[in-house]
């Protein structure tokens, strides 16, 4: 791993990224009167907890917001929701995470609703590295970004790590 930090995103430009997907979402459901926010702990669902509030300040959409924890090192979906999934029967949900690399991620924050009948699903991500394993896209994203396998990146936000919300390549 290279020792070289490269900021790609300041906390400014994550504000305006959070704005511009919320108005996009605005978009995309406006028929709608309420949405399920789904965030993927942990930055997943400050990330949602974000966009939530923004969306409420743009919109009069009755938002739900749910926190899934998955259990990242298993080969199977293991999943906590701190609201059941039945919740989100017909409704429209919106899956939030931080990075979309190989797609892992999402696909099982996706299995958690694989039961519920839902009216669609859509997903949402600060950066898309576009490294995808798995048939998994970004339907909004922050930043679209290339790197190389090697690369990573590091999403810091306030409420999890302290200090300035800030994107890194790494």
């Amino acid at each position: 791993m290279s020792a070289k930090k490269v900021l790609i995103l300041n906390q400014e430009q994550i504000a305006k990224k959070i704005t511009r997907i919320a108005y996009q979402l605005l978009e995309d459901n406006f028929e709608e009167t309420s949405l399920v926010l789904v965030g993927i702990a942990d930055r997943g669902y400050v990330f949602a907890q974000r966009l939530k509030s923004e969306l409420e300040r743009i919109s009069t959409f009755d938002i739900l917001l749910i926190k899934v924890t998955l259990d990242k090192t298993s080969s199977t979906l293991r999943a906590n929701t701190d609201t059941p999934a039945e919740h989100a029967k017909n409704s429209v949900v919106i899956l939030v995470d931080d990075v979309l690399n190989s797609g892992r991620t999402l696909a099982y924050g996706m299995g958690v609703f694989f039961d519920v009948p839902l009216k669609k699903m859509r997903t949402v991500v600060l950066i898309d590295r576009s490294h995808h394993k798995f048939p998994i896209f970004s339907d909004f994203s922050g930043l679209k970004l290339s790197t190389i396998l090697k690369e990573h990146v590091a999403v810091s936000l306030h409420e999890c790590d302290g200090g300035e919300d800030a994107a890194w390549l790494i």
